[in-house]
């Protein structure tokens, strides 16, 4: 279970630190602002996911997590061009970290002891809030206001999750379908528009 936990925890705030990265690029930022968006977009979700916890906040005990995030940022300085060269790669990025960080959220809540309600709901903090705060910082639309699926792949990993686990099913096994449902979802919003519908407000016959 530990195990699990690190390596969806680094593969989180591995991704989220390149779609920070991504969007300092687009942006015509220097290099050290490359480094400052892959680091709060990294560590952003897990952050208010151990503080709403009450849990120790995981890159202060170990600051192996902002080596990650500072040495993609400065990387990605020099590779950016290549990456932008792929389709849409910002949003793919984005997906498997949401993937990631959904079921990781999840899986620490209920390690320390929290009900699956709760497991849910912070999967779905730990796997959006960095998103958010990148593109707040960034001046961008965030991908919540948008039609298409976003907080839906999240709370349904998140639930696959928490749901298999509850039933006895192994760490790994759940992780890997819950990953895989969120992935899934999100990536059929990327290439097909996926969307729930949206709220229309009742005519006014008056």
């Amino acid at each position: 279970m530990a195990t699990m936990l690190q390596i969806l925890d680094f593969l989180g705030v591995a991704v989220f630190a390149v779609t920070g990265a991504i969007v300092a690029s687009r942006l015509r930022l220097d290099c050290l602002a490359f480094v400052f968006f892959a680091v709060f977009t990294g560590v952003g979700g897990g952050t208010l996911r151990d503080l709403l916890l009450d849990a120790p906040v995981f890159w202060v005990e170990n600051e192996i997590y902002l080596v990650v995030c500072i040495a993609i940022g400065a990387l990605m300085w020099f590779v950016i061009p290549p990456v932008e060269r792929l389709s849409k790669p910002l949003r793919w990025v984005d997906a498997m970290g949401l993937a990631a960080y959904s079921v990781m959220g999840a899986a620490k809540t209920l390690s320390l002891g929290h009900p699956p309600t709760v497991a849910v709901l912070m999967g779905v903090a730990t796997a959006t809030f960095g998103g958010i705060i990148r593109d707040t910082i960034a001046g961008q639309p965030s991908a919540l206001l948008k039609p298409e699926l976003y907080l839906t792949p999240a709370f349904v990993g998140a639930g696959v999750y928490v749901g298999l686990f509850s039933f006895g099913v192994e760490a790994w096994p759940a992780a890997i379908a819950g990953v895989a449902v969120a992935f899934f979802l999100r990536g059929g919003a990327i290439l097909k528009g996926w969307h729930l519908p949206g709220y229309a407000p009742p005519r006014d016959e008056s």
